[in-house]
């Protein structure tokens, strides 16, 4: 726990780098996405019986 604080401390904007799928580079390039894009993706090319809200 110390490690992660000094970390925060002596950087210069004090933040931990984004862990999420869509803020990677690489997972893009590769055509990856979160698994809430993945199923949004599925819902509109399938015609299922319930339909998703806004």
């Amino acid at each position: 726990m110390a490690f992660l604080c000094v970390k925060l401390i002596f950087r210069k904007n004090g933040r931990f780098a984004s862990q999420h799928i869509h803020d990677s580079k690489a997972m893009r390039q590769r055509g990856i996405h979160c698994v809430m894009d993945q199923d949004r993706e599925a819902r509109t090319k399938a015609k299922c019986a319930v339909k998703e809200k806004a």
